[in-house]
């Protein structure tokens, strides 16, 4: 789970998007992704910490279904970086489980790739659900922004400084944010108008996604 995409020609085509993973996944909400985006074209690179390993599988939330991890989200370059249209951190408990740092001065790798996310404008940040827990040590990188979370996590981003938006999916520049992990379709969707909007090669309008 989930089975291998088939890549077509599509909107996205030669773009490729990161999705951050770990255990307890939604597992609707990471085969949608897996399959949607390669529809559009674009190739999707599931990312974690591999702590040393080759490889990792997971187990889902809902249903404990297995998922295979091969690529690290540790000593991802600048330009590699740059070279994803979007980086999405899904629901569950992935954030949680990727906030983890063993030095409580230092920040997880995973917040620390975001942070740097935050810095590339032409990046979308994708953020939905609990996936904002991420974020909770890089609020400056938040601060003032529009955003929707789970209700759960509404003190949180507040706490944050973010300004709490009640929709299911809200754009804020080049951050997007989703409201649960059964939003995801939702939030996809607006995610792939987004990169093909600001792909000026194709005749869309100018400027970094998710902006105007």
């Amino acid at each position: 789970m989930p089975d291998a995409a088939v890549l077509r020609e599509g909107a996205l085509s030669g773009t490729r998007i990161a999705v951050l993973v770990e255990s307890d996944f939604y597992e609707p909400e990471i085969s949608y992704y897996t399959h949607r985006f390669a529809e559009e074209g674009a190739e999707v690179d599931f990312l974690t910490r591999l702590w040393g390993n080759g490889s990792i599988t997971f187990s889902g939330h809902e249903y404990r279904a297995p998922f295979t991890a091969d690529k690290s989200l540790e000593g991802i370059g600048d330009e590699e970086l740059r070279g994803y249209a979007a980086i999405i951190v899904p629901s569950g408990m992935v954030a949680d489980r990727l906030r983890y740092t063993e030095d409580v001065d230092v920040l997880a790798p995973a917040t620390e790739l975001l942070r740097r996310a935050f810095k590339e404008p032409t990046v979308l940040k994708g953020i939905i659900c609990h996936g904002m827990w991420l974020a909770a040590s890089i609020p400056d990188e938040v601060r003032g922004r529009k955003v929707v979370c789970h209700n759960n996590l509404i003190g949180d981003v507040r706490n944050m400084g973010a300004e709490y938006v009640d929709e299911d999916v809200v754009v804020d520049g080049d951050l997007v944010t989703g409201r649960t992990g059964a939003h995801h379709h939702l939030f996809a969707r607006r995610i792939i108008e987004l990169i093909a909007a600001g792909r000026p090669a194709r005749g869309a309008r100018g400027g970094a996604p998710g902006t105007g």
